[in-house]
């Protein structure tokens, strides 16, 4: 018997099983990453489409009359029936720490704008839009950071041809009641 070709055998053999083991590893961790991005992607639109359900409703309750009572009550209640209490624990979870610290800054600008609708602001007041842009900022800075994690992609106000996020360089009620440069 000819140890040398019994020894080229095993060696082949071993190459091949850890070649095969080594590539079913990689393949499972691959599927593993894919696994995490999909979960993430849609705890990152559950989040923001939470948010807009609840910004639709306080703009809703924004231009109706009421009490301080009924309105603080209107407002919670489109906080809690949105759905962003939940999604923002599974934010926390399963997002990255950027996503993760936008998307808290978000939540907070819209805790804000409820507490200035539920003291009566309505959507033409400057109370109201002291609330509002700094909200509307803080959304687009979670779409800037979500972009950048699963696109790695920037993205800038000057694609969209303005001049800041929080859209107080288009909104009428803001240029109205801006005071003239001198």
């Amino acid at each position: 018997m000819d140890w040398g070709t019994l020894l080229a055998a095993v060696g082949g053999g071993s190459i091949a099983i850890c070649g095969t083991v080594l590539a079913d590893h990689l393949r499972h961790r691959h599927e593993d990453d894919r696994g995490v991005g999909t979960r993430r992607r849609a705890v990152y639109l559950e989040f923001i489409t939470a948010a807009g359900v609840c910004h639709t409703r306080l703009r809703h309750i924004a231009g109706r009359a009421g009490t301080g009572t009924e309105l603080d009550a209107a407002t919670r209640a489109a906080l809690d029936e949105s759905g962003i209490h939940e999604a923002r624990e599974r934010l926390f979870i399963d997002a990255s720490t950027s996503v993760a610290g936008a998307g808290q800054t978000m939540f907070e600008q819209l805790r804000v704008l409820q507490r200035t609708v539920a003291a009566g602001a309505s959507p033409t007041s400057p109370a109201f839009h002291d609330a509002y842009h700094p909200y509307i900022g803080s959304v687009w800075a979670y779409r800037v950071a979500v972009r950048e994690e699963l696109e790695g992609r920037p993205l800038s106000p000057a694609a969209f041809g303005w001049a800041g996020w929080d859209g107080t360089d288009r909104c009428p009620t803001c240029r109205r009641g801006a005071s003239p440069v001198v």
